[in-house]
This record gives C-alpha cells, structure tokens and sequence, in this order.
C-alpha cells in the first residue's frame, strides 16, 4: 500500500495489533500506559522484532513473518524518521549539523546536505538558532530543531512519539500549529495522551488498549463518538456500562435503567454487555424530582467536584456533570450530598460494550 500497514503479534508485550494509515494522513495513536503505542511505533522503526506479522510502508515490505517466508529490512534501510518526546539532538553537533545529519544518513552529500538543513530550519522557524548547540535550546526551540531533522531526511513515514510532552504553554500551541501545517501531505502516525494534539493534528484517531486498535476513525468521529472507557475518559465523555435491554434501553449494575438511541453501528442485543454514552454537558442535577418527559433519572451521592475550564465538574460514581459555578453554590453542592441526575434520551447513545 501507499500508506503505512502494520499486522504483528508480540507475545512478550501482549500485543496483536493491526494498523493502517492512509498515504498523506496523519493518524493519532492513543491509549492508556502499556498498552503497545510506543512499540507500534518501533515495530515500524525495526528498533522491536514480532514474533510474526508484516509492516509496509509507501509500498515497501519492512518486514514479513509468517513461519515460512522471512523478511527484516534494517533499521537504517526503511527510509523512516522517529521523533522522540526529548528529541535526541546530538550535543557536539550545531543545529544545522544536528538536522544535516539526516541527509547525509540517507546518502545526500555535505553540500546538499547543508542546503537541506538550510531549507527545513527555515521552514520550522529556526533559522536563527542554526549555529548554536543544543544545550543552548529550549524545549520547544529543540523540538523544531529535531522535527527540522527528521523531515530534512524526507522520510516516507514519519514517527511522533509524545512530540509536546516536554513543551508548555505558548510554545506547545505554536508546535502544535507547525507540526500540522509541515506534516501536511506525509504519512505519519502521532504518539499522544492529549487530546487537543488529535484533534487539532491528526486526520484519524486509532485507540489502542491491552495491545489492540479497538477503535479506528476520521477524528472528527472518535472524538463525537469514543467507544472505550479510556478514549471516554481522556476526552471527558461519560460512559456508563452495564447490560442492554430492549428499545434501546440499558441496565447499570446497580439496576438502575438509562434509555437513549443506538449508537453509529445499530441497536445492541438485548442481553449483551453495553455502554451508555452521553457528554457531561447534557447532564443537569437536581435536589428533587425532575418535571419533563424523555429524561432519565440516575440518583446518587456526589463524589468528587473539580474545576473543567470555566465550568464546575461534579462526579457522582461514574457520571459526570458539568455546571456553572453559580449552579454548585446555589444547589449547596458538596462531595457526600445525594442529588438526582437527568439526562434526555436523545443525548444518550447506547453501544456495544
């Protein structure tokens, strides 16, 4: 294929992945801590070697095992460019030797090297910073550096692992922006536990839990619609599980009973595991009974209350609600109080567990 393919199976990591990225499109890998984002990305680099399966990238086999046929394109023989979260920049190298180096690795000559480097600086920003040694950077001045250093070898996939984790503030919103604008066009697969770096970075999104994708889609989509309790907790959505019941209808372990609308793949077996899925926007708690038709109900005793940008966020078990501030001293909300939650069945989606 023209884009990036990836089936393997991993044994000592516990991972049976399979992973397909369209040619030109970004696609944002997120899960939780174990479980395989980081040896995705080296199963592609050849830095970690499967026990079986095949990874292809721009119409490349990188390698195929499979018991009979054996194929391991090395490392430095792959035409890929891995970005770290700290970016590895050589100390004894300037800048501009730092990103010429990726050139002269893929066989350019000093001078078109330098040109090179020359052109990808400019393009990240950098220029200025060309004669200095990377303990003279910033983090964010030495992730445009290693970025600049990756491109600059024009390789046919493009790795990111956690590129803004060690960047802050004002200098992460301005990589952010670059990274979309220099990796238009080039296959690359994002490495990332935020999801405003999905969401305003990368074309598709694939989750991956216990060494599986479990979720793959346009952006748009995973993030409207996450269908794990991780993807639905990073990006702040409830998601209540339970068993379905008939008319789209779902049953808590507590026996308590939501109804909502299937969810984008159809209505749920009755019988069979479900989640309940509804933002903390459409929620609304009350101290009594709520007047108005087509509202569930969830009673319960407030756990926890946080701070969610310029809302208050108030958790009773699993379910979170946002309100207004004014809203949590007028209702005297407080962690241990009892409150009704209601939401309409409309908001509420009922999918597949």
């Amino acid at each position: 294929m023209d884009g990036a393919y990836l089936r393997a199976q991993l044994a000592e990591r516990g991972l049976d992945v399979e992973l397909a990225v369209p040619a030109g499109s970004i696609t944002a890998l997120i899960g939780p801590n174990g479980a395989g984002k980081s040896t995705v990305l080296d199963l592609f680099a050849g830095l970690v070697r499967p026990d079986r399966g095949r990874a292809e990238a721009a119409g490349r086999t990188l390698f195929q095992l499979d018991g009979s046929t054996e194929v391991w394109l090395p490392p430095h023989r792959r035409g890929i460019g891995l970005l770290a979260q700290d970016g590895l920049l050589f100390p004894h190298l300037s800048v501009a030797g730092n990103v010429a180096f990726g050139p002269r690795c893929a066989g350019a000559g000093r001078r078109a090297a330098a040109a090179a480097a020359d052109e990808w600086l400019a393009r990240v920003g950098a220029s200025e910073l060309a004669q200095r040694r990377p303990h003279e950077l910033s983090g964010g001045q030495a992730q445009r550096v290693a970025l600049a250093r990756a491109l600059a070898a024009q390789p046919s996939l493009l790795l990111l692992d956690e590129p803004l984790a060690a960047v802050d503030g004002p200098a992460a919103a301005e990589l952010r922006a670059l990274l979309r604008q220099v990796l238009a066009g080039r296959t690359t697969i994002l490495v990332t536990h935020e999801p405003l770096d999905a969401a305003l970075i990368a074309d598709r999104v694939a989750v991956i839990a216990g060494g599986r994708v479990v979720q793959e889609a346009p952006t748009a989509q995973v993030l409207r619609h996450p269908d794990t309790p991780f993807a639905a907790a990073l990006l702040g959505v409830n998601l209540v599980p339970g068993t379905a019941g008939p008319g789209n209808t779902l049953v808590t372990g507590d026996g308590q009973r939501l109804t909502g609308r299937p969810g984008p793949a159809g209505a749920v077996t009755p019988g069979d595991p479900a989640y309940a899925r509804f933002a903390p926007s459409a929620v609304t708690i009350h101290l009594a009974e709520p007047a108005g038709s087509a509202r569930n109900v969830v009673a319960g005793n407030i756990t926890g209350i946080e701070a969610a940008g310029g809302l208050m966020r108030v958790r009773v078990g699993r379910i979170a609600a946002d309100v207004t501030p004014a809203a949590v001293a007028e209702l005297g909300l407080v962690p241990g109080l009892r409150v009704l939650l209601s939401v309409k069945a409309a908001e509420v989606s009922i999918i597949a567990g």
